[in-house]
């Protein structure tokens, strides 16, 4: 696989979304390390060495599988990402686009709001709601989680769509801010959710 190419170039994949979050390049060292501590390993062209995804920041990938393609001169990793995969601090290094008016998943609104709940934490906002919750500390976020379910609950049993809709948006809000408050991922939900899977 690596005689006559000593970089390949690795298409990254977020495991649940398929959104792609960045392209870097392994030689056989890091494809070894990669496999063996489950976490991305690339080879930097420009500083001329080994690098951990996630080793500075603390936004580590976790492998799930590793694919190539039938030139074997592709890999397509499949990961958990623990935070944002860009240097920019966004989700995927693919947040431009040339196409204007092209749709986004929505899957892609939970991911981006995990990211602005962790921005307010990381880098408090004055006046910022988010803040708000933080501050005031774990009961007053249970408190309004509280609230928003029973919310749900009376507008399921008044029949109206529109306000279960809007009412299930604040709970998950509301649900993010204590999964950060406690340091948990959104990804750990969504693995334990697979692992539950039939």
């Amino acid at each position: 696989m690596f005689k006559e190419n000593t970089l390949i170039p690795a298409i990254i994949q977020d495991f649940y979304t398929k959104e792609v979050l960045m392209l870097a390049y392994m030689n056989e060292e890091s494809l070894r390390l990669t496999k063996e501590t489950k976490t991305t390993w690339f080879y930097s062209r420009s500083r001329k060495e080994l690098w951990n995804k996630g080793a500075t920041s603390g936004n580590y990938q976790t492998v799930v599988n590793i694919k190539y393609d039938c030139d074997e001169d592709t890999f397509l990793v499949s990961v958990i990402p623990k935070g944002p995969s860009c240097h920019t601090n966004n989700y995927s290094c693919f947040y431009r686009t040339l196409l204007e008016g092209s749709e986004e998943g929505s899957f892609k609104a939970l991911i981006d709001l995990e990211n602005t709940i962790r921005e307010r934490k990381c880098n408090p906002k004055e006046g910022s709601y988010t803040n708000y919750l933080f501050s005031e500390g774990v009961d007053k976020i249970l408190k309004k989680i509280g609230e928003e379910s029973a919310e749900i609950i009376i507008a399921a049993k008044n029949n109206s769509k529109t306000e279960v809709i809007y009412e299930t948006s604040d709970f998950i809000y509301h649900m993010m801010v204590m999964l950060k408050e406690m340091d948990i991922p959104f990804s750990d939900i969504l693995n334990n959710l697979s692992e539950r899977a039939e």
